[in-house]
This record gives structure tokens, C-alpha cells and sequence, in this order.
């Protein structure tokens, strides 16, 4: 499924699913947090370092199923399938924008 997802958050999932994590420059402001699995990481270094780890430890892809949006927030529902203990799974990604770029991002 296509969704008509803002340029950012397009970006984020193509990093997401094996792209150039360099590229999170491109979509996350410079003090952007992400929150995922209780853990919160903070700026460029520490996301890069997040999704390096995330796709060392397993094998995975992510694919965008649904969304809402309220104003700069942005909800997206994703199917992720891997080689992780109760995969598939359904997580939502709550994305705080702020203009063209991710000012947050919690996983949950």
C-alpha cells in the first residue's frame, strides 16, 4: 500500500527498510528525539547509532499501512516483519514535524 506520506517521514522509512542511514540528516532536525522501545535517542550521532544497531541485531522491513494526521503530528501505523521474536507486528510511529524535517518520533 501507497500512502501519501510528507517527504520526511518517506525518507524515514526508506532508511528504515535498508537506505543510507546518512540520510537522517535529511529528514530529523538537529535536536530531533526518538523514542523507541523506552530508550531515547537525541540528535543525528545518536539516531544514526540507533538504526545502525536496530539492523545489525536483526533483519527487518517496515511497510507503512495506515495514518492520521492532526495538524504537525502525524501517526503511522507499520507492519514490521523480521527476524525478531514475535514477528509480524504492528507498531504506530507518532512523528512531531516541524516544517520540512522530524522534530520527534516515538515508536510504540
Amino acid at each position: 500500500m501507497s500512502l501519501p506520506l510528507p517527504a520526511p517521514v518517506s525518507t524515514y522509512f526508506e532508511i528504515s527498510n535498508g537506505s543510507d542511514i546518512a540520510q537522517v540528516t535529511r529528514c530529523f532536525t538537529d535536536d530531533a528525539l526518538v523514542v523507541d522501545e523506552g530508550q531515547a535517542y537525541r540528535g543525528h550521532a545518536a539516531i544514526q547509532s540507533w538504526q545502525r544497531d536496530a539492523q545489525k541485531k536483526f533483519a527487518y522491513s517496515v511497510e507503512p499501512v495506515g495514518l492520521s494526521r492532526n495538524g504537525d503530528r502525524l501517526t503511522v501505523t507499520a507492519s514490521v516483519v523480521g527476524s525478531f521474536p514475535g514477528s509480524p507486528v504492528q507498531l504506530y510511529h507518532v512523528f512531531d514535524l516541524a516544517g520540512d524535517r522530524i522534530r520527534s518520533l516515538e515508536i510504540g
